[in-house]
This record gives C-alpha cells, structure tokens and sequence, in this order.
C-alpha cells in the first residue's frame, strides 16, 4: 500500500539570513516556500526533524505530498532540497504546487529487477553498472509512478539498456527523449569486471600459449 505524506507548515513572516538562523536555531524548524499553481508563492516553515524523517523514505521524493496549513491542505511535490555543507541537516525545502490537469516534471527513481538471476551475470559472471539511478519523467499527478523497474533478465553481456528501453506506465514520458537519439543517455549495463578475462580471450591466450612451445 502506497504510503501517504502529510507534513505540517506554519505561516513564515520574517526572511532573511538572520530570521532562518532563528528559525533553525530556537524553534528547530528550516524555511521553505510553496509556489507554482497560479498562485503567490507562500513562505512557510516546517519541523526540521519531520521532515528529515520522510527523506528517509525514498517514495518521498517522487509522491504528491500533503501540506497542511492553517487548516487547508494543499497538494504538492518536493523540487529542491538545500542541505548544510557539512553538518547532517537541512536548511531549506522548495514545493511546488499541483494541479491535477497539469503535467508535472519529476525525477523518478529507477530500480534493477532480476539482477541476481540474469543470466550474464549469475552464469558469466557479469556485473550491472548503474549509469543513472533516476530518470526526470512527465506525467498527471495521478499517474506519477514511485519508481520505474528494469529488468536484467534478458539483458546480455556488454549490453546497455538506454532510456528508450525503459518501460513506462501509461500516461508517462521522458521528456529528454523528445530532444533526439543523441539524449538518448545509457541507464545501467553488463560487464566484466575489470581485470576479468572473457570466454574469448581467455581462448586466445590459451592458443598464443600453444604455439610458443
């Protein structure tokens, strides 16, 4: 069952670099912003720890979300997310508004399928790099996927599987497609390890071994 995020925001009349250090400081909560909708954007904070705690669940970050503020709900999805430079906290969230009508830009994340089971790498010894771990799609809200799976199974040694293989729900696309083949970018491929020597040319060495003696 898909789970639902609801995340509690407060009105936010200071701004500045003085007011977020406050706000950070002495109420434990980060500045961030609703904007998008046809709508004024809408400064507003939210509890640090909150939120920090749904970052640690990955459909976070590909699910329309609930705000809650001053008793009205509003639809959205997380755009940007600024974290501090080298200490474990967050120091700003960007929501954008939704509109169920509208199309929606969000980076999905992309999970390998059958990677213990695919021949090329359970039989001969491959290994599936992983070129991109998420992919920007275009769709309705109500057609956002969690993640979008890619399935090894058939994937054969040295083989790539590009953008253009990946299989999508109904309803969505991947806009860089629609810009030519050459943004077509490789997702996750089989190889050899380095190091590790192919049926082929673990033959040719054996032939080269036989004619120096």
């Amino acid at each position: 069952m898909s789970q639902d995020f609801v995340i509690e925001a407060f009105p936010r009349d200071d701004q500045g670099r003085g007011a977020s250090r406050r706000l950070r400081r002495e109420e434990r909560k980060i500045p961030a912003i609703i904007y998008g909708g046809h709508k004024d954007a809408t400064p507003i904070s939210i509890w640090h720890n909150e939120l920090k705690k749904a970052l640690e669940n990955e459909a976070f970050y590909s699910r329309v979300l609930t705000i809650e503020l001053n008793g009205e709900k509003e639809s959205v999805i997380l755009k940007d997310l600024q974290r501090h430079p080298y200490k474990p906290l967050l120091s700003h969230a960007d929501f954008q508004r939704i509109n169920k009508d509208e199309e929606i830009f969000v980076h999905v994340p992309l999970h390998l399928v059958n990677e213990e089971t695919a021949p090329a790498i359970k039989t001969f010894g491959g290994v599936a790099f992983r070129l991109m771990t998420q992919v920007e799609v275009a769709c309705l809200p109500e057609n956002l996927p969690e993640f979008i799976e890619i399935d090894l199974f058939d994937v054969e040694m040295d083989g790539i599987v590009h953008m253009s293989d990946l299989k999508l729900p109904e309803g969505v696309r991947i806009p860089a497609l629609q810009h030519g083949a050459e943004h077509d970018q490789a997702v996750v491929t089989i190889n050899k390890p380095k190091g590790v020597k192919t049926d082929a040319a673990e033959d040719e060495d054996e032939e080269e071994g036989e004619d120096k003696q």
